[in-house]
């Protein structure tokens, strides 16, 4: 089975899509996905479908969501019988063995298949290790690997219920700190100019996120372009009073004072304007960072 939930649901089963168009089988699949290759228990399927409390009959409507499932895996079986075959598998999975009813809850099996946000999080925790071993280069291609997973918003395209929306936020924060990682390690190889566009681009999504935005500032300090930094620190100001109330931390209060006097210095040492000489730029040093 492949199931990739880093944008668009998709689930399929020897590359046949088990994927519902109808919302609820569609919202019943995503949570199944989100805890493939364990028991999610009934309570908690209903809570998903149902939040505001089940009505009269949800058990034997989910049990009618559930058989949807099981109908679509079988039409993929079939299809795909011809290559299932060609593996020599001792046994062919059916559709009961792929959607698996257990007391008091229901497993989506993969088979050992392959699963976006599990490979993600391995490709993640790699980056990270390297990142402590101070193999930076190392720790830029595993993360990135990671990142490159993403396709949207995770369960796009999905009606999310509680414990969906819980998931989303899950990964959206993994994300975020894999997103800081990389540009850490990218900035400690020198990298600032290569990951600007990158880096404006991330800040334009994530307007409250604090390490983007210091990291952005790092990257347009070394570039000399200090009154930009200043910018997008204002930016980050605004977007917090907005919407938290609250100021930077201490950290990104401390970066910015950093730059306000490393850019006054170079306007107070800029030398006059002499006919038939350029002034050259101020180099920030490379060793510069949060």
């Amino acid at each position: 089975m492949d199931v990739r939930i880093l944008g668009g649901l998709s689930v399929a089963e020897n590359g046949v899509s088990i994927t519902p168009t109808a919302a609820a089988p569609r919202q019943l699949l995503a949570l199944l996905a989100a805890h493939a290759d364990q028991v999610v228990p009934v309570t908690v399927l209903m809570e998903e479908l149902w939040p505001s409390g089940a009505p009269r009959g949800a058990r034997v409507e989910l049990q009618s969501h559930i058989q949807d499932l099981r109908a679509l895996i079988t039409t993929a079986l079939r299809d795909a019988e011809p290559r299932t075959a060609a593996t020599g598998w001792p046994e062919r999975r059916t559709a009961d063995s792929v959607l698996v009813s257990l007391p008091g809850g229901y497993r989506l099996d993969t088979g050992g298949g392959s699963h976006d946000a599990w490979r993600f999080e391995r490709a993640a925790g790699a980056g990270y290790r390297a990142m402590e071993a101070g193999d930076l280069q190392r720790a830029v291609r595993r993360l990135s690997e990671a990142l490159a997973l993403w396709r949207g918003t995770p369960y796009a395209g999905v009606a999310a219920g509680p414990r969906l929306r819980a998931e989303i936020e899950r990964l959206e924060t993994s994300r975020l700190s894999v997103l800081d990682q990389w540009a850490e390690a990218q900035l400690a190889l020198g990298r600032h100019f290569e990951i600007i566009g990158e880096l404006a681009e991330l800040v334009a999504q994530y307007r409250t996120d604090e390490p983007l935005h210091g990291q952005f500032m790092v990257a347009l300090l070394r570039c000399g372009r200090q009154d930009e930094a200043l910018e997008v620190y204002q930016r980050l100001c605004e977007g917090l009073k907005k919407k938290a109330g609250r100021e930077p931390s201490a950290r990104l209060r401390r970066l910015q004072r950093s730059i306000l006097a490393i850019r006054d210095t170079a306007r107070a040492a800029r030398p006059l304007f002499v006919p038939g000489h350029s002034a050259r730029p101020r180099l920030v040093p490379a060793g510069f960072s949060l």
